[in-house]
């Protein structure tokens, strides 16, 4: 069997796949999202479906068993509570978090991870608006829509950004726009022209599918 950190990466590209919108990963998005070669994450995902992590048939999507999931809630746990640490208390942006995370989900102890999740008041989001799993596995949902599907006359709170372009994050933030400020989108997408908090603003194009908004 690979690296324990190796199988962990693979278990959180698929729990985090399906946590804005619901249709399941390919092996072909999954490599795509890793930036691996097909025939990698292929040999990969059969290892992981023969140690009970994954379920998946050939040419098909790949889904989390109880047991994969109930690892990846773990090092999304993990990963979100350190980004929300570092920014909190050693003054990150939340652009900066994702690599640091990357690193040190691994190093830390559940001992440690647990004195870090007390400090912080056990918070239910992290930095980019991404609901943490508790020790349970339990994430908070709440109704959602994608900033390039919201019609106009929508008004909602951003609820999360995606972090997968740091350019994108700053620029965002540049604009006012960040998690839990309110939006209204006066024109929906191609155009999208949208307020933020009374205030007109323009939307980089880049961030109509990186925005989730309540719905």
């Amino acid at each position: 069997m690979p690296t324990s950190a190796a199988v962990d990466d693979y278990l959180k590209v698929v729990y985090q796949h399906t946590e804005w919108q619901d249709e399941r990963i390919t092996p072909s998005q999954l490599a795509q999202q890793l930036g691996l070669a097909p025939s990698s994450v292929t040999e990969m995902v059969q290892k992981l479906a023969a140690a009970g992590l994954v379920s998946h048939r050939r040419y098909g999507p790949i889904t989390l068993t109880e047991k994969g999931l109930a690892r990846a809630a773990a090092i999304v746990r993990r990963h979100r509570l350190v980004e929300t640490w570092l920014v909190r208390e050693y003054g990150y942006t939340w652009d900066e978090v994702h690599d640091e995370a990357e690193i040190l989900e691994h190093a830390l102890s559940d001992r440690l991870l647990d004195r870090i999740d007390e400090r912080l008041g056990r918070p239910r989001f992290d930095p980019h608006g991404d609901a943490i799993p508790d020790a349970l596995g339990q994430v908070e949902r709440v109704p959602f829509v994608l900033l390039a599907d919201a019609q106009a006359g929508h008004v909602g709170r951003v609820l999360r950004v995606s972090d997968r372009d740091p350019d994108l994050l700053r620029e965002l933030e540049r604009r006012g726009l960040d998690v839990d400020h309110r939006v209204e989108v006066l024109e929906p997408a191609p155009e999208l022209r949208v307020r933020v908090d009374g205030a007109e603003i323009s939307i980089p194009a880049a961030a109509h599918d990186a925005i989730w908004l309540s719905a």
